[in-house]
């Protein structure tokens, strides 16, 4: 086996009430009631519907990656969010600027959500049957150091961050260390590199094209998005950082 010997069916009542118990929670979330164990919630259903149902669907039972990635996306998320909320979040408030809530249209966030699950779905589909993928850790060495250098990018990014998010939740400063000095957007890059991950530990190569599209084409409007207020508050000192670092998400690529 790739990953593990041990196998499990996977009961669709338990990821029906998940889903149902998740909405349920997302409701109360929007609505700002939501407590910590009913965003936990949100999450989790999220991610299962993401990495275990899809598998477990065309399988009927699972094993190997989709368990690990269940656990590497949780950590993933939740590692970084609690970074940022100690660092410069709502555990400690302070002083915040709205101009800096940046988000693209809610219809475009809603279109790369659905392409996030679709392709998620489509490398289930387009996968081998899971007891029919090769190797073992050794054989998957690229993998688990792509999930390695995932988790690094996404940590130093945000800590890097947080060093000039000190006093208050905007930047004041141009950041150019750590990941900062390969691409402009790394918390993007290794958002991108986690949903590529998953469809290439598939085997699914089609999936992995179209996970990384829907990333770029979102990532790139939020991208334009911010480096426009970016420059609007920094001038020329973004725009020569800009210059300097010419790749926003992949470097040497784009």
């Amino acid at each position: 086996m790739y990953f593990s010997w041990t196998w499990m069916f996977w009961p669709w009542i338990m990821a029906g009430a998940l889903a149902v118990y998740g909405l349920y929670c997302f409701r109360k979330y929007v609505c700002g009631e939501a407590n910590i164990f009913e965003q936990l919630a949100i999450v989790t259903s999220t991610f299962t519907w993401l990495t275990l149902v899809p598998p477990a669907h065309f399988n009927g039972f699972l094993e190997g990656w989709p368990f690990v990635f269940f656990l590497v996306y949780h950590y993933f998320f939740f590692f970084n969010v609690s970074v940022r909320k100690r660092l410069y979040g709502d555990y400690y408030l302070r002083s915040h600027d709205p101009k800096w809530d940046v988000k693209p249209p809610r219809w475009r966030r809603l279109l790369f959500c659905i392409g996030v699950m679709l392709s998620h779905w489509l490398a289930a589909f387009e996968g081998p049957e899971l007891h029919r993928i090769s190797g073992g850790v050794i054989r998957n060495v690229g993998i688990w150091v792509m999930i390695l250098v995932t988790l690094l990018m996404q940590y130093n990014s945000t800590l890097y961050l947080a060093k000039y998010s000190e006093k208050v939740v905007v930047p004041t400063a141009v950041v150019q260390f750590g990941p900062y000095r390969w691409v402009r957007h790394p918390i993007y890059a290794s958002t991108m590199l986690l949903f590529a991950g998953y469809c290439i530990a598939l085997q699914a190569p089609l999936a992995s094209l179209s996970v990384v599209a829907v990333c770029l084409w979102y990532y790139e409007q939020r991208a334009k998005l911010e480096e426009a207020l970016m420059v609007e508050t920094f001038g020329d000192n973004y725009v020569e950082y800009a210059s300097k670092v010419r790749y926003k998400f992949i470097p040497f690529v784009y």
